[in-house]
């Protein structure tokens, strides 16, 4: 069959489109001469270049699955003996960070009255025992005044009983007035006692209440106190609002974040693996490449027909007060014994067209064979390999989609 010179030129600028998408440009910028064959050029990578073939180019073997590469581009590829990594058998899920609710306080007044000050804001961390809020009650200055009066008689009864007793030493005074003395001495001790307890309820003090009697001052501001160390997560406080016991919502709610909620949505799949107590590892985002450690406290009684998932609650410690609630978090449970396998960079691990796992494997000098490997686990950035290649075999761990695609386009 008669070619003309039209066609031939045609066919060569096609197997040149071909070669250019394989191996990058024409080398050192020089052009095929018209209806000549293309010579494959230089397949550049970083500031290298690769192939051994005359001009430079890959020496590609269809039949054998390999690729010959020079010297320079070997280094390129990065080619390292296999390691063994050991791999965590784990389950993953999805959720965010909560307060831990069952340390969580709501700080009510305990006696009405209206709001004088405010001490602390929302976010604010405070220990046990810090004033938040104060508020003016009628009810203890009645109290305050009741101690003073009750301290009073007390020192009255007292005074009378001593001359009572003395008197009577001299019968300046008979039995009766004595017992009386003594009677009204002991009801006058039982009155401060009472004044000082009712006090107490209030939240005074030994010492504030001896000051009290002291400087024969009341007060009706009443402090009221945060119950535990933690962090304020609401006010719902305001100069001059009236407040009562058990009014909603609380003027303060005070949460322990020492340690936190991950609450996270598990496959019902997964139901199984799970187990009161079971350590877990929390990714939170804000926070790449750090794991939080805890471990399951609740597990969810029902499945959701809508998710099929179920909630799993774990508590988290946070010493540093680092986690905040709504942050998205990954839940990483292990659910069964450490394996031990061959590991390849994930980028020296390729998914061909066809669905199949492939390596770059180092046979001999600078050759390089594609082979088929089945693949587990991703952890770290190492990929499991649980067959086709056995620990100190040589592969390439960078770039080997670069070589696959080569292959591919050199092949065709």
């Amino acid at each position: 069959m008669k070619i003309d010179k039209k066609s031939a030129a045609l066919g060569a600028a096609t197997a040149a489109v071909v070669l250019i998408a394989a191996y990058g440009a024409w080398p050192s910028g020089e052009q095929p001469a018209e209806g000549s064959a293309p010579r494959p050029a230089k397949t550049e990578k970083g500031n290298g270049s690769a192939g051994n073939a005359p001009g430079g180019a890959l020496s590609v073997s269809a039949a054998a699955q390999s690729i010959d590469l020079s010297p320079q581009e070997f280094e390129k590829f990065n080619v390292e003996p296999v390691g063994e990594r050991d791999f965590k058998i784990q389950r993953e899920a999805v959720g965010n960070i909560d307060f831990n609710q069952e340390m969580s306080v709501q700080v009510f007044a305990p006696f009405s009255g209206r709001i004088i000050s405010l001490f602390a804001k929302a976010g604010d961390d405070v220990q046990k025992g810090a004033t938040l809020f104060t508020i003016d009650n009628p009810d203890l200055l009645e109290a305050e005044s009741k101690l003073i009066s009750a301290a009073g008689t007390l020192n009255v009864t007292t005074r009378a009983r001593e001359r009572a007793r003395q008197l009577y030493e001299v019968q300046g005074v008979s039995q009766k007035d004595l017992d009386q003395a003594v009677a009204d001495q002991q009801a006058a001790e039982g009155a401060l006692r009472a004044a000082r307890d009712a006090l107490r309820i209030f939240g005074k003090t030994d010492a504030e209440m001896d000051r009290v009697v002291a400087e024969r001052k009341v007060d009706s501001v009443l402090a009221v106190h945060s119950p535990i160390t933690g962090r304020i997560t609401a006010r719902n406080a305001a100069p001059g609002l009236f407040v009562q016991p058990g009014s909603t919502p609380a003027p303060y709610t005070v949460a322990d974040v020492s340690t936190m909620w991950m609450l996270a949505n598990v496959a019902e799949t997964d139901f199984p693996l799970l187990q009161l107590g079971q350590e877990v590892a929390v990714d939170v985002k804000a926070y790449p490449g750090r794991l939080f450690r805890g471990q399951i406290v609740n597990i969810g009684a029902s499945v959701d027909p809508n998710t099929r998932r179920l909630l799993v609650r774990s508590e988290v410690r946070d010493p540093k007060h680092e986690l905040r609630p709504g942050m998205f978090a990954t839940f990483q449970i292990r659910t069964g014994r450490i394996a031990r396998s061959p590991a390849v960079p994930l980028s020296g691990v390729v998914r061909e067209g066809d669905g199949t796992m492939t390596v770059w494997v180092n046979t001999e000098a600078r050759r390089l064979v594609r082979r088929s490997v089945k693949v587990g686990l991703q952890q770290d950035g190492l990929q499991q390999i649980l067959d086709g290649l056995k620990p100190g075999e040589r592969v390439a761990t960078e770039d080997a989609l670069f070589l696959s695609n080569a292959f591919t386009a050199a092949s065709r």
